[in-house]
């Protein structure tokens, strides 16, 4: 296989096996208050969004020591034990315990009806342990491509040797570089955004679900619409990724237009479920609400909303991505890694405070960062065109 085959074949066998383990996951984040609350009357006492808290809370942590653990044990083995934390999380949805639930919520920041329940689950266990499996398949570059072909069997023997000094010295560097980008303006601004993205996952990912879950006027579907919810999300979320993703190599206008269609689609959005879904929705009790909304909720607006909410979503997290690649091509692990940091430990705040604020308040600090977070990306992005235009090379340190 020639190398360009093997760089294909590994970047298939990633998408497959994130698709199999994010799959499982996301099904799970979006359904696990609801689960949770339905199993509060019986022996077992826990809190969805407390879960979620504690993984994003601790992914926030281990994302500073990301880029030192991978260069010392190799991107193959962390994925691998990655995977399996996240099956484990999973698993434990098929007979839930206080303990086991909120430890594996640790681990894996580090990396219905009883019988329905438990199909449900032990399914999306079994489709993240495929994926997992799957990274086993990830193909290593040919050693003549990385030594050369002249080099002698004495100098191999000598990088071998050399490796572990190698890979402290890289941990060390990457660390450092973590810490210095922190600092640099530009990230700095961009931050705002990053957290705004975070607050945003979080309702999408488990809030909203929750909230149509609760509603005791959609009827007998309420359940299963969320579901319906959590498949138009991710048809949002499809569209503006392949759109916006192509659209951004020969966009002559900047990233700029795609983040202002985000930020003005979710604010209709935020709008359009203020007026459909009632106050106490997130927090309603395993019996669900009966309050009314400030029209009468319909199912066809939650689902528009669902889909509102992904395609937004996708306008901001394909131009960060495309704008920290930009900015930070040299030093693009430590970037993506403060990047998820910050857009984690606000998901973790978020998750946290969904357990006792109502609706209405939670958009709101949503309104708020989404406005501050889409000025703060205009700015990085007009200075970053300005030195394109100057013919400069633009680097942040």
């Amino acid at each position: 296989m020639s190398p360009e085959s093997k760089k294909l074949f590994n970047i298939i066998i990633l998408g497959v096996a994130f698709m199999f383990m994010f799959t499982a996951f996301q099904t799970c984040g979006n359904v696990a208050q609801t689960v949770i609350r339905s199993l509060n009357s019986t022996d077992f006492h826990g809190s969805g969004y407390t879960s979620m808290a504690i993984i994003y809370g601790v992914f926030s942590a281990s994302n500073l020591i990301t880029p030192s653990v991978v260069a010392i044990v190799g991107p193959q083995l962390s994925m691998f034990a990655s995977g399996l934390f996240y099956s484990m999380y999973i698993a434990v949805f098929i007979q839930p315990f206080p303990w086991s639930f909120y430890t594996a919520s640790v681990f894996i920041g580090i990396a219905a009806a009883e019988s329905d329940r438990r199909t449900v689950f032990i399914a999306l266990t079994v489709i993240s342990l495929v994926g997992t499996v799957l990274f086993f398949l990830i193909r290593k570059p040919d050693s003549e491509n990385i030594l050369g072909e002249d080099e002698s069997s004495d100098d191999q023997d000598m990088e071998v040797n050399e490796s572990a000094q190698n890979n402290l010295t890289k941990a060390v560097d990457a660390f450092k570089k973590s810490f210095k980008l922190c600092v640099t303006k530009e990230m700095l601004l961009l931050s705002i955004t990053t957290a705004y993205t975070g607050l945003e996952l979080t309702f999408f990912s488990g809030v909203y679900g929750t909230c149509i879950g609760a509603i005791n006027k959609f009827g007998a579907e309420e359940k299963s619409l969320i579901g319906l919810s959590g498949i138009f999300i991710g048809i949002g979320e499809i569209l503006g990724g392949s759109l916006f993703g192509l659209l951004s190599k020969n966009n002559r206008f900047g990233r700029n237009p795609v983040v202002l269609l985000g930020i003005l689609v979710h604010f209709i959005a935020f709008y359009l479920i203020f007026l459909n879904m009632p106050g106490d929705a997130p927090i309603a009790p395993v019996k669900g609400t009966d309050s009314s909304a400030y029209i009468k909720s319909s199912k066809e607006v939650a689902i528009l909303c669902s889909f509102l909410l992904g395609l937004g979503d996708s306008c901001f997290n394909t131009q960060l991505l495309s704008i920290l690649g930009f900015l930070y091509s040299e030093d693009s692990a430590p970037a993506f890694a403060i990047f998820k940091f910050v857009q984690s430990i606000c998901a973790a705040v978020a998750f946290f405070y969904s357990n006792y604020l109502l609706l209405h308040w939670q958009l709101l600090v949503m309104v708020i960062f989404g406005f501050f977070g889409t000025i703060s990306f205009f700015t990085v992005e007009w200075e970053a065109a300005a030195f394109v235009a100057r013919g400069s090379d633009y680097r942040s340190i």
